[in-house]
């Protein structure tokens, strides 16, 4: 890797990991920091810089037990990223092929949020604070939502 790592790096199996690069290009805003690619000419790893966090993909490898969400049945993991503007930045990852996962709707804890998934199955959050929420209102908000009184 190019870049130092001080917080955390994300690694991600893709199904091919140009695409997946020109993907979170286009979806997303990344840019690509490094390329590394084997003597038979093919991408090893993509990495790519998103906001300040370091995202590589690499394609699957099955003989060495590196698959996709979507070759696993899905994911429990939502990787979730900060945007100034939900409504833009949904388009923009639903125009280059997002599917959606659960639409943009207002949370009990104050952002703006909604999740897709990208070509190969990983899960991503989209949110934009839209309002301070003191934690007490927040548990509140949880305990209608969550007792079924409340619609999401």
């Amino acid at each position: 890797m190019v870049a130092s790592v001080t917080q955390i790096a994300i690694h991600l199996v893709v199904n091919d990991p140009d695409q997946a690069a020109s993907w979170y290009a286009d979806a997303l805003g990344a840019q690509e920091t490094s390329r590394l690619t084997v003597p038979d000419g093919r991408t090893l790893t993509v990495e790519l810089l998103l906001g300040d966090t370091i995202l590589a993909v690499a394609g699957e490898m099955p003989d060495r037990g590196q698959h996709t969400p979507a070759a696993l049945g899905g994911t429990p993991a939502a990787l979730h990223i900060q945007v100034p503007n939900i409504d833009s930045a949904w388009a923009r990852a639903l125009q280059a092929g997002a599917t959606v996962y659960e639409p943009v709707h207002d949370a009990f804890w104050g952002d703006r949020t909604g999740q897709f998934l990208d070509p190969s199955g990983h899960r991503w959050a989209l949110d934009q604070h839209v309002q301070d929420v003191s934690p007490a209102e927040i548990a509140a908000r949880a305990a209608e939502l969550f007792s079924g009184s409340a619609t999401p």
